[in-house]
């Protein structure tokens, strides 16, 4: 249905979010029109990038068959030792699992959703699995259902989410009740669980650009708010289970930042298989599905 490198356009109403399937099924935009003005909730990629990506200068990419980062790419999980490609060289680390570099088909579509689909066979990550997008705009609500279906003959570790990448301005703030934040080492490889900065529980919440971040939450509770004093708006993100982790990336001096409701920790494979039980990897036996539901909601102050 689709051909190669192109953008499907979702329209509901004054929402418009683009779809590109072959630049890891991911989104260019995601803004609402009024005539008037134009307010991009996340950020708005370049025309280049739409054409030739790579999913990382889009808007919002799906994290699959894990999120973050796997320490040098090795992890062992019910004694199989697995190697993967590093694939964000020069970094050590393979990361964001593979569904973000490898193009989606879609399967079904209309002019207001779109279901996308990709197809994994076992390489050297050693269990075969697919993936869904079921991506729906109305009017107030960008909803995205991701799954994955372990189509192996034996269990695999997984983990799914989101990473949406929103704009940054001098006043932006993030609000979300969490328990804790793992503290990363200098590769942003998690150390140890420490306590969250108060201010993300606050009403006020967390100013970014002031704050810069690169780590996972822990214990949070599937809903954030995204503030924007200076455009008078807000956004609602709401995610269901089992993401309930939160990876906040605010690079400082950025024109970008990332929140991302996420199923596990950074490095969760190893960290489990050292005997840790609070990693939030999820073991899918074969033939079975894990899917989850992000909500975008945004909206403008009185």
């Amino acid at each position: 249905m689709d051909s190669p490198r192109t953008v499907t356009l979702l329209r509901a109403g004054h929402a418009e979010a683009g779809v590109a399937p072959r630049i890891g099924g991911s989104l260019t935009h995601f803004s609402w029109h009024d005539g008037a003005r134009t307010t991009h909730w996340l950020r708005c990629s370049a025309a280049a990038d739409r054409v030739d990506g790579p999913a990382d200068r889009l808007a919002c990419f799906p994290l699959v068959p894990f999120s973050n980062r796997i320490r040098d790419g090795r992890f062992t999980f019910r004694g199989r030792a697995v190697t993967l490609p590093l694939n964000q060289l020069p970094q050590a680390h393979a990361e964001h699992g593979h569904g973000w570099q490898a193009p989606w088909a879609v399967v079904a579509a209309d002019g207001a959703s779109v279901t996308l689909e990709y197809d994994h066979p076992a390489d050297a990550w050693p269990y075969p699995y697919g993936a869904r997008q079921d991506i729906v705009l109305t009017e107030d609500t960008l909803r995205i259902t991701l799954s994955v279906e372990n189509r192996g003959v034996e269990a695999m570790p997984v983990g799914l989410g989101l990473h949406p990448y929103f704009p940054s301005t001098p006043a932006c703030s993030l609000a979300a009740a969490v328990d804790a934040m793992w503290a990363t080492d200098d590769e942003v490889m998690p150390t140890r669980l420490v306590s969250a900065d108060r201010r993300l529980g606050r009403t006020g919440g967390l100013p970014l650009a002031a704050t810069p971040l690169d780590n996972a939450f822990t214990g949070w509770r599937h809903n954030a708010a995204i503030a924007w004093p200076e455009r008078r708006a807000r956004l609602v993100l709401d995610a269901d289970t089992p993401l309930d982790f939160l990876v906040v990336y605010s690079p400082p001096g950025g024109d970008h930042f990332c929140v991302e409701p996420v199923s596990h920790c950074t490095d969760a494979f190893n960290l489990a298989a050292q005997g840790r039980d609070d990693t939030g990897m999820v073991t899918l036996e074969p033939g079975r599905t894990v899917a989850t539901t992000v909500r975008f909601r945004p909206r403008f102050e009185e």
